[in-house]
């Protein structure tokens, strides 16, 4: 499947908008939270401990939008996202957005306390499962390695039914910022 790069923050705005009542699987077994919800959570956890940090931050917003471009993508999302937001927020929050499943893998590796919702338990082992040694030495020696895993440690939090954080139209400032630089 195919799909233009987002031009403006417009059309950003208008497709996370769109994400609202989406699933991140198509029949809604998934994540408790729809795209849009879970993107807003993400973001306030990361704009909370990483407040100087905006990149950080949009890219929690727009980490999952490859479930809507592709939906049923499960392995390729993050990549979907990624080539999706690079021309309009430049590359890295690309490289965060796409580095949120390898972060997961490297999680699951290293982190024996991690708790993963049921649908990400599931989702691992189609994305590659827990890295191997060799895989987890090397993310870590990615200079987005620190933030990467802060975007998946706020990813894992960004899944409450009913959280209330701020509407979408909130991070429209922040978005333009980010895609100004």
């Amino acid at each position: 499947m195919t799909y233009d790069p987002i031009p403006s923050v417009d059309a950003l705005m208008v497709l996370l908008a769109d994400c609202a009542d989406v699933w991140d699987t198509p029949d809604r077994s998934g994540d408790p939270v729809d795209i849009l919800d879970h993107g807003l959570q993400v973001a306030a956890v990361l704009a909370e401990c990483h407040p100087d940090d905006e990149e950080l931050q949009v890219a929690g917003l727009v980490h999952d939008v490859g479930h809507y471009l592709v939906p049923g993508d499960e392995a390729g999302h993050g990549t979907h996202a990624a080539r999706a937001v690079e021309g309009l927020l430049g590359p890295r929050v690309a490289r965060l957005v796409a580095l949120h499943i390898p972060a997961k893998r490297y999680l699951a590796t290293v982190d024996p306390d991690l708790a993963l919702s049921p649908e990400s338990a599931r989702s691992l082992g189609c994305q590659g499962g827990p890295m191997t040694s060799v895989e987890a030495a090397a993310f870590e020696a990615d200079p987005e390695f620190t933030s990467a895993i802060a975007l998946r440690r706020a990813d894992d939090a960004g899944k409450v039914v009913g959280l209330r954080v701020a509407a979408l139209e909130s991070w429209r400032p922040a978005v333009r910022r980010v895609a100004a630089r």
